[in-house]
């Protein structure tokens, strides 16, 4: 694993200002996205904290941030919040529509004192629409967007693949695509707008291949039963001896003819790649001659080979994996063991240059930096 490197802004997002106004989960981490890019990200807490029940010290979504701690229901914290989007290039906030605009912390307020503010709104179900008040959590935003319908076995519930498809890919990354494509217009034009990120769109919006193979007739509306859900028997993951997985994406036919050969399968069975009607009787073949061997023994097997073969890892696991290691994709950083930045930068290189930022902890040096008003 790599070493983080010493504290000290770079990275290509360097000299853009961020305010971040505390919240869970998609938000944060879009913050975060932006502080791992080089941005001075000033996260504002809340008294008493977030109520996440994790340790401060121990949330990584909060690295490479600093923190003040701001009551927004009083006075002297919206004027604050207001100060810090006055020098700010980007606000992101993630309360539900019409509660930023209530603590006077909205769009037009902080418009109000810098035109050029992108100002990043992060909810599930938007700002408009009829579910645009409601409570929601990633599995309720993925299952109307029929994204949580396509993952899991024919003959199984839809499998809860964490808050990873919801929340991150389809919350955090639109919202800092929309940012950065936002920021250059301000840039361009010296107006800054509105970005309406909700979970529900960006979600629906990865299905964007999909609705065209549906459209196509490549692609049943249903789950388990085509090429990329598990209803291929040589894309999809299989028990080994141990009880440990291993993952096959065997797609093109060159690659399968390896994957066969490796794995053992009878000449009969190899050439039952193409026909649909003998998939089942394939896939109960591929899963008996995994059974045979364990993970690592198979994973001996397929490394150094293209038959698209990988062990399923657990979270500890996963950074010893030689690959990950020899790219430092995780990092060590104050005792927790992360997720380096990425992407990577030929000549803005990012890093870990700071651990999570403790609420408040930083209250004198923003002041100092952003040349804030006395006593904000």
């Amino acid at each position: 694993m790599a070493t983080a490197q010493t504290p000290g802004r770079h990275g290509p997002l360097t000299g853009v200002r961020v305010v971040e106004l505390a919240g869970i989960g998609p938000g944060p981490f879009a913050a975060m996205l932006l502080a791992d890019l080089g941005a001075d990200v000033v996260r504002v807490d809340r008294p008493g904290g977030a109520g996440l029940g994790i340790d401060p010290a121990r949330d990584v979504t909060n690295r490479n941030k600093r923190s003040v701690v701001l009551d927004l229901k009083s006075p002297e914290g919206r004027a604050g919040v207001l100060d810090l989007a006055a020098r700010a290039d980007v606000l992101i906030e993630g309360y539900r529509p019409g509660v930023a605009e209530r603590l006077g912390v909205g769009p037009e307020d902080c418009h109000a004192r810098n035109p050029r503010l992108v100002y990043g709104r992060m909810t599930g179900w938007g700002q408009d629409g009829p579910l645009a008040p409601r409570a929601g959590h990633d599995i309720a935003y993925i299952a109307v967007t029929g994204a949580l319908g396509m993952i899991g076995a024919r003959d199984r519930p839809p499998a809860v693949p964490a808050n990873l498809l919801g929340d991150y890919a389809g919350g955090s990354l639109y919202l800092v695509v929309g940012v950065l494509a936002a920021l250059h217009h301000a840039r361009e034009s010296g107006a800054g707008q509105v970005v309406d990120a909700a979970i529900v769109d960006g979600a629906a919006h990865l299905g964007a291949m999909i609705h065209g193979m549906l459209a196509a007739g490549a692609w049943q509306d249903r789950r388990g039963v085509n090429l990329l859900d598990g209803g291929c028997p040589y894309y999809g993951t299989y028990e080994t001896a141990d009880g440990a997985y291993m993952a096959v994406g065997a797609l093109e036919r060159r690659f399968y003819d390896e994957f066969a050969a490796l794995l053992g399968l009878p000449s009969d069975l190899a050439d039952a790649h193409a026909d649909l009607a003998r998939w089942d009787e394939l896939r109960e073949a591929v899963a008996a001659r995994f059974k045979s061997r364990t993970r690592d023994e198979w994973t001996a097997v397929f490394e150094d080979s293209d038959a698209c073969v990988a062990p399923v890892l657990s979270l500890r696991e996963a950074p010893h994996h030689p690959h990950l290691a020899a790219r430092g994709t995780f990092t060590d950083h104050g005792g927790i063991t992360q997720p380096a930045p990425a992407p990577r930068f030929s000549a803005t290189p990012t890093a870990v240059r700071t651990g999570p930022a403790l609420p408040g902890a930083h209250a004198a040096e923003v002041a100092r930096d952003w040349d804030l008003p006395a006593g904000a």
